[in-house]
């Protein structure tokens, strides 16, 4: 095996782990509150590795950062063009992450749920798009899927994950303006409140 993909597999091996530890974590109904997640934000933000020089991650009141990537069919996508002038839920995940997993038929309901009007959600798998298209074989969903290889700089990094841990989520106003962020699953119904915030 290359060493690229000894990398890419150990970083794998890594986040899985941590994802079943935040998945027991993140059962806490207190960290579902906003001063629960703000205090899980200031604890990674605490504890995080300083991203690479250049890498400016993103807090609330901050624009959306630039992010281009490929969608399933290989075509890159800008973020922001995805629903212009519409609120964007953007989710990171991971086929191998358990808790991703558990929250997907929740966000595919919100998603539904809101029409061509409401709150865009958008997929960011930190995956490669063999695992994607696997697990999305087994539980489709219709929001648009972006991919991305996780690293210090990935698309995560500059949406305010410093930590790497997943579910990740954040919400972008219809202006562009970064509003909230979310560490962990969401339970089922709680994402009409987060939204609303």
């Amino acid at each position: 095996m290359s060493r690229p993909a000894l990398r890419l597999l150990a970083v794998a091996a890594v986040a899985g782990g941590l994802g079943i530890l935040a998945s027991h974590w993140f059962g806490n109904p207190w960290l579902r509150t906003d001063t629960g997640q703000q205090a899980l934000q200031a604890i990674a933000e605490a504890t995080a590795p300083q991203p690479p020089p250049g890498v400016h991650p993103a807090r609330p009141g901050d624009p959306l950062p630039e992010i281009r990537l490929p969608g399933l069919d290989g075509n890159i996508v800008d973020l922001a063009a995805i629903a212009p002038d519409r609120p964007l839920l953007v989710n990171v995940w991971a086929s191998w992450c358990g808790p991703c997993l558990d929250e997907m038929p929740e966000l595919q309901r919100y998603a539904r749920s809101q029409g061509a009007d409401g709150v865009q959600v958008v997929g960011l798998a930190l995956d490669s798009a063999e695992g994607v298209r696997g697990f999305l074989a087994r539980t489709p969903v219709d929001y648009p899927i972006l991919l991305d290889t996780p690293g210090p700089a990935d698309a995560s990094v500059r949406l305010g994950n410093l930590r790497g841990l997943l579910p990740y989520s954040v919400l972008v106003d219809a202006r562009g303006t970064v509003v909230r962020q979310k560490l962990g699953p969401f339970a089922p119904g709680e994402i009409e409140d987060w939204a609303r915030h």
